[in-house]
């Protein structure tokens, strides 16, 4: 047998083998984590992006054991409480510390005017719309509520949709190469804050960072934006079907519109609006609000816009942290207040 032609069978069986291994790898990790999911590989499920239970969050409190930033509550409902439920996004879980988060807050206002309140903050970082849903169907209605709280982030709650997967996510194999590599380079994990001190003036990002953040969510507020229309049909469809199932089971449901900072913040706009390169004109920063309270009258869902009230107490005061999309301690005190009153309002109807 020629050299040239043992070398090329030794090659082309390397290459079956190798060939097979991979997909019967891949079939393994599919298998596995199927059964057992494992947040390195992809995920359409809000559990990716889950606290960790009993990881600690900032110096002063712990996660609960379900991953979320609250204390310990029990699935059944004590006789006589009211149970809300908090559901949203990273304003919901917070990046101030748990006893500052505005779900807390409004939580210990209510038992000051209305005993046995219960609110469960189920928030979780970096999902949207369609997990809300997906939380309230798999987790929220087994905790018997009588009212559902769902924080939508005008920022990036009709951005969400349009996110992309990477071709790596396609491959679980792939996927755990680039894991194992990325674990040489930083931390991976659910531990959201660790147990540093919080630091309410700390900015987030560098002044270019957050400006070019502001930047990619600004396309939300232009005037003419076409492909608004079905991310903005896509995040309603999922409140709508929150509504649809909590009246189904007479559950209240409230929608609280959180703004961007670049709504509330004047000097923020002209920034974003110069790095953008197109004229004042071109933006309408109350667009995607004025058009999703006129839906959500329409489908007769209860809300609450927190936009003009932040408007106009951050001409005399700070609520967002420094280069940060989230709210700092003093936001989190006026929007629990403006919640507070709202759904104190509301408290009226429920009979359960």
């Amino acid at each position: 047998m020629p050299v040239s032609e043992g070398v090329w069978k030794v090659g082309r069986d390397i290459l079956i083998i190798a060939l097979i291994t991979t997909v019967l790898g891949e079939l393994g990790l599919r298998i596995y984590n199927h059964f057992n999911p494992v947040p390195i590989f992809y995920s359409d499920s809000y559990n990716r992006f889950r606290g960790k239970p009993f990881a600690p969050d900032w110096s002063s409190f712990h996660l609960n054991s379900k991953g979320f930033k609250d204390v310990e509550f029990s699935t059944a409902k004590a006789a006589g409480t009211v149970r809300i439920l908090g559901i949203g996004d990273s304003f919901a879980f917070g990046v101030v510390p748990y006893e500052y988060n505005y779900l807390t807050l409004v939580e210990h206002d209510l038992r000051q005017s209305v005993h046995n309140v219960e609110l469960i903050n189920m928030g979780i970082p970096g999902i949207g719309p369609r997990n809300y849903l997906s939380l309230l169907v798999q987790e929220g209605f087994a905790l018997d509520p009588d009212r559902v709280l769902v924080s939508f982030f005008i920022g990036n709650d009709f951005d969400f949709e349009a996110q992309r997967r990477s071709l790596v996510s396609y491959s679980y194999a792939a996927s755990l190469i680039s894991y194992v590599v990325a674990r040489r380079t930083k931390f991976e994990g659910q531990i959201i804050h660790g147990s540093a001190t919080y630091e309410d003036d700390r900015p987030n990002f560098t002044d270019d960072a957050y400006l070019q953040l502001e930047l990619q969510q600004s396309t939300i507020f232009l005037r003419n934006n076409p492909g608004f229309e079905d991310r903005f049909a896509a995040a309603l469809s999922y409140v709508s079907e929150m509504k649809r199932l909590c009246d189904y089971r007479n559950i209240a449901l409230t929608v609280i519109l959180i703004p961007d900072e670049m709504q509330v913040s004047r000097p923020l706009q002209s920034r974003v609006i110069a790095a953008s390169g197109l004229g004042a004109a071109s933006f309408d920063f109350a667009l995607p609000n004025r058009r999703l309270r006129a839906k959500l009258e329409e489908l007769k869902i209860d809300y609450i816009d927190l936009t003009p009230e932040f408007i106009s107490r951050s001409l005399n005061e700070t609520l967002y942290r420094p280069n940060d999309s989230h709210w700092n301690i003093a936001g989190n005190a006026l929007a629990a207040r403006l919640i507070r009153q709202h759904v104190l309002a509301q408290l009226g109807s429920v009979d359960k």
